[in-house]
């Protein structure tokens, strides 16, 4: 079972959503408001947020937004009738861990949310524990990171998926495609600049000099390996 977050301020919807995903054995919460969302998305002990992103009083990419900045690493499901390419990256890019766009199926959405929830890094049967790369320390089961002064370090989400993917797969050379579809859960994705965003961010927090990578190299024409 999984707490879930609605933010949808199509209350139809909203109550469809909720009906379908309780009928799963989730318990749900929903928020009518980007303000109200933002404030119960602060709950520590939520498993997955569905955010919309035209909201009143506060858009879902303003929400997304503030939550990556405070470190809050809740999964996100940003749903939209907004089908553009760059409203899906921008999505991405601030910290969403997946983006469906309106009118979608009930199936296709329980679907994305089981293939989030299969991917949280801080499950049971996963093998990483502690682990430090360069300056950075990472506590996978508690979602925690730490730089080697001790300073706490904010990584998103989808900065812990990536970067655990990388250590359970070391040494091995791994195409942005195979990152896309295993991480971003996308089989196809249109731009691979995604992955090379987030190999920049993640390279400020371990390398000791980012533009002279060390830990994650990159592999040119093909993608990236951690060594």
């Amino acid at each position: 079972m999984a707490r879930i977050l609605i933010i949808e301020d199509e209350i139809d919807m909203a109550m469809g959503l909720k009906d379908n995903f309780e009928f799963e054995g989730h318990e749900v919460t929903i928020a009518n408001d980007g303000e109200t969302g933002l404030k119960l998305a602060r709950d520590g002990s939520l498993h997955l947020i569905i955010l919309d992103i035209m909201l009143p009083q506060k858009s879902g990419f303003d929400v997304c937004k503030e939550l990556r900045n405070e470190g809050i690493s809740t999964p996100i499901i940003m749903v939209s009738a907004r089908g553009q390419e760059i409203d899906k990256v921008l999505g991405l890019e601030i910290g969403a861990d997946d983006y469906i766009t309106k009118p979608f199926g009930v199936r296709e959405l329980l679907a994305r949310v089981n293939a989030v929830l299969r991917r949280m890094p801080y499950k049971e049967n996963q093998a990483l524990l502690v682990e430090t790369i360069g300056k950075l320390t990472v506590d996978f089961q508690q979602l925690l990171a730490a730089s080697d002064d001790g300073s706490s370090i904010d990584l998103s989400h989808k900065e812990f998926e990536l970067l655990q993917y990388l250590l359970l797969h070391k040494g091995e050379i791994i195409s942005r495609d195979a990152l896309l579809d295993e991480v971003w859960g996308y089989e196809h994705f249109p731009t691979s600049r995604t992955v090379d965003n987030f190999i920049v961010k993640l390279r400020k927090k371990i390398e000791i000099d980012p533009s002279k990578p060390r830990h994650i190299i990159t592999v040119h024409g093909t993608g990236y390996k951690l060594v």
